[in-house]
């Protein structure tokens, strides 16, 4: 049963395109469907999240980080009486925005783009994804995916100025989003705080023994594990102990937004779209302990000099590709080339790089830019 604050199907704002309803699926299970069979859902596969493929086929690129946390999103909405469909196609659709090369890329990017005097902001390129560059109906341009499924892409990590960015004026930029988007800005931490973590020790990039010393929150569960079991090697003590630490995370973020509704006297989605602060998050204590976490793997793994090559390849091979195509735009592929008519060259550039994978990226600099960074 969904709870008075979850968002009823009933309540939806529908598509832009209306289109019929379909005999055995609901909007917000059809959006999920449309995401997953998205080209850019596929390209997921071959981006970055932490490690690339030079170090294991193992370790979790962009789409396997999405689908655990389409999983974790799953069982912490139904947990909270939420909309489970609509929270899973958000969940889902929460990463398709990045670029090649992990948050590097991304870096890399915008600040080509700030020299052209615009931006690059990976939540507003996945509109532009679902809105756009996804042709696969011809009804409608995009995948006319619900307002609340857009809506949720944009608002779920951060909330926009409509002075600022007047052309998402449609998307209540001066309410907060519903509680199925609020949620996965903290369902991506759980998943990628523990996954990374998991990776990096797997990777022999952290040790045991830093890991129990600069986070109390995880020597607390291993001495738990060692109590438990023993006996067993130490990569399943670890296991053990990562699990507490998820678990921990993901208990309290239930616990802490059932109080907080509770006390807040949130009723309905109109309650949670005018309160004065987002419902998601940690409790005081645990919220000390995901920060803990989160700069305990910027100190120690995501700027690792192990890690450094993939990130110093980043910019250059941005920057070069870029400059190429604003000399020659007639090299564009021409569905750019068209779109170029109507855009400016920058964005539209910027929006080709975007969308690629890793090794994509990597083959167009060594056709266009001779291969040299």
């Amino acid at each position: 049963m969904l709870a008075g604050y979850a968002v009823h199907l009933e309540q939806s704002r529908g598509r832009r395109f209306p289109e019929p309803p379909h005999p055995y699926r609901n909007d917000f299970q059809r959006d999920r469907d449309r995401i997953i069979h998205a080209r850019a859902f596929r390209r997921l596969e071959a981006k970055t999240q932490v490690f690339t493929r030079r170090y294991s086929d193992h370790f979790r690129n962009r789409l396997t980080h999405t689908i655990e946390v389409a999983q974790i999103t799953r069982t912490l909405a139904a947990a909270l009486h939420l909309n489970v469909d609509l929270a899973e196609a958000l969940a889902l659709v929460h990463d398709l925005g990045h670029p090649p090369f992990g948050h590097a890329g991304e870096k890399a990017l915008d600040a080509v783009m700030q020299s052209h005097g615009s931006f690059f902001d990976h939540n507003l390129h996945a509109l532009r994804i679902v809105e756009d560059f996804e042709q696969r109906y011809a009804a409608f341009p995009g995948l006319n995916l619900t307002f609340e499924v857009r809506e949720g892409i944009i608002k779920h990590s951060h909330d926009y100025d409509t002075s600022e960015h007047p052309e998402l004026a449609e998307y209540l930029l001066n309410q907060r989003p519903p509680l199925e988007a609020q949620l996965i800005d903290l369902t991506d931490e759980i998943g990628y705080n523990t996954a990374d973590l998991d990776d990096g020790y797997e990777a022999h990039l952290l040790t045991l023994d830093q890991i129990r010393a600069g986070l109390p929150i995880f020597d607390r569960f291993f001495r738990e594990a060692e109590r438990t079991y023993p006996q067993v090697a130490e990569k399943l003590k670890f296991n053990e102990a990562l699990k507490g630490v998820f678990n921990r995370l993901a208990s309290d973020l239930i616990e802490n937004m059932q109080s907080k509704l509770k006390d807040s006297g949130i009723k309905t989605l109109a309650d949670v779209r005018v309160h004065t602060a987002r419902i998601a998050g940690f409790s005081p204590e645990v919220e000390t302990e995901r920060k803990q976490i989160k700069d305990f793997l910027y100190e120690n793994l995501y700027y690792s000099p192990s890690l450094a090559d993939e990130k110093d390849d980043a910019e250059p091979i941005v920057n070069g590709l870029f400059a190429f195509w604003m000399e020659n735009p007639s090299a564009l592929p021409h569905h750019y080339q068209e779109k170029a008519k109507e855009e400016s060259l920058p964005r539209v550039i910027c929006d080709y790089i975007a969308g690629m994978t890793d090794h994509f990226i990597t083959e167009q600099h060594e056709k266009h830019c001779g291969g040299t960074r």
